[in-house]
């Protein structure tokens, strides 16, 4: 029986960690069924964080893993709670902020899925903005000659028209920003603009969050009777786990402790390490992907057009040291793991793709998200003989590479 600690870290997401139960336990038992294996889930068997419990069988070895989720939504939610101008001020500032220092632009020479997905929430809000204006210019109108049929005039009445006209534009921005669900513009609005804000800096409330998180590691890691502690970081959470672990790595580790790995997928690095005050977490890349006591890996696809596709984090942020260790970066491939149906079906879903790293797959290659975080083998043991994927972007682009002092 081998046993391991999981620490997975969401990204950006106001939702309730239970989500990702959830979504473990119905793709887990999917996974399963496709594979050929076992795995059963149950109430967590450790203090701490909202977490569970799980039992696997793999090619006849035994695992048990309790995997808990370092919650930061609350933070999300506070910074989304910008009103319906504030929201489009924050529009102009991230625009502005990504255009003035050229982050945009060298970030399209990375992928352009995630700068469209990045633009889309300012063209989607523009065009709410635009139908509004419309809906507003149609009412005055209509009311302006509705008066005048009525012999009715003057200022007055063109004053009363407007006021009407933008009363309704003002309440079709608020029946679009309710039914955000649909169109994700302001939630992903607010994402870009909580890392805009800063210009690539730490806030504090997030420091001291990370700090929380940093102590639940280090506890684990005092514990012999585990394999391995393993902390998975989901796009956001990818580079808030970078910070992390660099700064645990930095205060020391027990000489005998379990194996260290730490995943990071569908990563969107880039989006902060591009900006100028990111000091620190290009700081923290550099340090991290020199360091032997971990063992780190990174997974992406090109199908995920929310996420910098094979890109390594730490090279292409032009920080990466002559002996680099970390990550390996390759790719899970949704068009070869995902059956023609399958994929043909997801394709076109772009935020439900950005979470097919934690979901099931119908041809499965090396890489399954439940192996790894549930099954026999570390991470280190795992991908010990896997080679990067050859079609990886590892030179440097970013115009700011100025590390915070050690």
């Amino acid at each position: 029986m081998r046993r391991r600690r999981v620490f997975y870290i969401p990204g950006y997401d106001p939702i309730h960690p239970r989500r990702y139960r959830e979504l473990y336990r119905k793709e887990g038992a999917a996974q399963a069924q496709i594979s050929g294996y076992s795995l059963t889930l149950a109430p967590k068997q450790t203090k701490g964080p909202y977490g569970w419990h799980v039992a696997a069988e793999m090619d006849g070895q035994r695992a048990e893993a309790d995997v808990e989720v370092l919650v930061w939504s609350d933070i999300v939610r506070g910074s989304m709670d910008a009103t319906i101008p504030g929201t489009y001020w924050q529009l102009v500032r991230t625009a502005w902020i990504y255009i003035s220092t050229g982050a945009l632009r060298r970030l399209m020479r990375l992928r352009k899925g995630p700068v469209i997905a990045a633009l889309y929430p300012v063209g989607m809000l523009l065009l709410q903005a635009l139908l509004a204006l419309l809906l507003a210019w149609g009412v005055a109108r209509a009311f302006g000659i509705l008066a005048g049929l009525l012999s009715l005039g003057g200022p007055l009445t063109t004053l009363l028209g407007w006021n009407l006209g933008l009363g309704a534009g003002y309440a079709l921005l608020r029946w679009f920003k309710r039914r955000d669900g649909k169109f994700f513009a302001y939630y992903l609005m607010h994402d870009y603009a909580h890392a805009a804000a800063t210009r690539g800096a730490i806030e504090p409330e997030m420091e001291a969050r990370m700090g929380q998180f940093r102590a639940l590691i280090a506890e684990a890691l005092q514990d012999k009777g585990l394999e391995e502690v393993l902390v998975v970081g989901h796009s956001s959470g990818a580079h808030l786990g970078v910070s992390v672990l660099a700064d645990l790595i930095r205060e020391g580790v027990p000489p005998e402790r379990p194996a260290l790995g730490f995943l990071t997928l569908g990563q969107v690095v880039p989006m902060v390490s591009f900006l100028p005050r990111a000091r620190r977490l290009r700081a923290d890349l550099k340090y991290l992907c020199q360091r032997e006591e971990l063992a780190w890996v990174d997974v992406t696809a090109p199908g995920d057009g929310c996420a910098f596709a094979l890109c390594d984090p730490v090279a292409v942020s032009g920080v990466a040291p002559e002996n680099k260790r970390w990550p390996l970066v390759f790719s899970a491939a949704f068009t070869q793991t995902l059956s023609p149906e399958r994929w043909q079906q997801l394709r076109w879903r772009f935020f439900r793709l950005h979470f097919q790293y934690l979901c099931a797959f119908d041809r499965p290659g090396d890489y399954d998200y439940f192996r790894i975080t549930a099954g026999p083998l570390t991470l280190a043991e795992r991908y010990k003989n896997r080679k990067p994927s050859r079609s990886r972007i590892d030179v440097p682009v970013s115009k700011f590479t100025s590390v915070a002092a050690e």
